[in-house]
């Protein structure tokens, strides 16, 4: 079967929120994303709907030029790659389509966030948070990272793991494929 890659992004919008949780963790990036392409243009997670309102949160397509991202210039971030086979792809798309054919049912998982500060899964019916999500998704396509619940993993355990390949890290719109676009 063939390999391809999947990427990972961790980031830092420097937000009030994104601040709260970095004193709590002391870990540089607190937001996780999983995308099919090194371009970031088909970037997935939960996080917020709407730039302005971190209070309305649930499944999102993440839109550099247009999303949170836009609204955070300021933005930090690291890039992994990892390789995967075909089939994988296919099934992360799979399971991707599920939370895409019922968008609005989906929730932010805060009372999850709080379970991993305190190592206690939090699991509610139609809710995740970031790091729950990408490594759901990621588990139920037949990767395991690590040997804990999806819904205690964290943002930094991507950035511990060994299967992750470092392909850039520094300011988000820095990035050359996001500052190509952005210049156009």
């Amino acid at each position: 079967m063939n390999d391809t890659h999947v990427y990972i992004l961790l980031t830092d919008t420097g937000t009030l929120f994104t601040k709260s949780i970095k004193k709590y963790t002391k870990a540089p990036y607190n937001h996780v994303s999983l995308s099919f392409d090194p371009n970031l243009e088909e970037m997935y997670s939960f996080g917020r709907k709407r730039p302005s309102n971190p209070f309305h949160g649930g499944f999102v397509r993440e839109n550099v030029e247009t999303g949170t991202y836009r609204k955070y210039p300021e933005t930090t971030c690291v890039l992994y790659k990892m390789k995967v086979t075909a089939r994988e792809i296919e099934k992360m798309r799979r399971v991707i389509s599920i939370f895409q054919r019922k968008e609005k049912k989906w929730f932010y998982n805060l009372l999850g966030v709080i379970g991993v500060s305190i190592n206690e899964p939090v699991e509610i019916d139609s809710s995740y948070f970031c790091s729950q999500f990408v490594s759901d998704v990621l588990h139920r396509s037949g990767i395991k990272l690590w040997n804990k619940l999806p819904s205690l993993v964290t943002p930094d355990d991507f950035r511990q793991s060994e299967r992750l390949e470092w392909l850039y890290e520094g300011k988000l719109f820095d990035y050359e494929p996001i500052k190509l676009r952005m210049n156009r």
